[in-house]
């Protein structure tokens, strides 16, 4: 399989944590960026992912969709960016990946939308609660440095971005154990590299003039 990588994204997206993952992984990628009011949903993409989301990569002749999952592909793709423990060590992180993926989007989306899970709801919501999910969450970077296994890995760049996220616009509160913890993960050289190359795109964006 070629090893030509190819990132499709925008800088205002959770393309952001793959652009963190990709640096981390320490490959050279080519990056497409897609516009919210065209590409995005033009048939070209659509026949990459018929979603029509961001993000996605292209490994050679294969398609990943889904943030977590293209996190936890490229660990696997590239094992000498040690960004995924052993297999017989792998509990917390999976744990962790997807709590992140599942329970942790889906219960910030749904309190950003207006809903919020009556008592006799929450055994029907796989998030419980947003509360529910933020006391768990808040566990597991209680007392230890990383998610998974004391060594950072892409659980951290796919779950810690939702930390980071969400305090960033609030949508997560800032409880000390996160804020710890983001400033930690947040401060990795790849981390700032990203988020540079990330907000360099929307600077030049936005500093183009508009057409009439």
């Amino acid at each position: 399989m070629s090893k030509d990588l190819i990132f499709y994204t925008n800088p205002m997206s959770r393309g952001r944590i793959v652009r963190w993952m990709l640096e981390e992984v320490g490959q050279p990628y080519e990056t497409v960026i897609l516009d919210y009011a065209s590409t995005l949903k033009g048939a070209e993409y659509l026949a990459i992912n018929p979603m029509g989301k961001i993000p996605a990569l292209k490994h050679g002749d294969l398609v990943v969709t889904e943030g977590a999952a293209i996190c936890a592909y490229l660990a696997d793709a590239f094992p000498e960016a040690g960004l995924a423990p052993p297999s017989a060590e792998r509990g917390d992180y999976y744990r962790w990946l997807f709590f992140g993926a599942g329970p942790v989007e889906a219960a910030v989306t749904a309190r950003s939308l207006g809903f919020d899970p009556k008592p006799e709801q929450k055994r029907m919501a796989g998030f419980g609660s947003l509360e529910d999910t933020l006391n768990a969450l808040e566990t597991a970077v209680t007392g230890r440095e990383y998610l998974a296994g004391g060594k950072f890995s892409a659980a951290d760049v796919y779950t810690g971005s939702q930390i980071g996220w969400g305090m960033q616009f609030g949508s997560i509160d800032k409880r000390p154990a996160f804020t710890a913890y983001w400033e930690r993960v947040s401060s990795r050289p790849a981390a700032v590299r990203a988020r540079e190359i990330d907000d360099g795109l929307i600077a030049a964006a936005q500093a183009q003039p508009q057409s009439a």
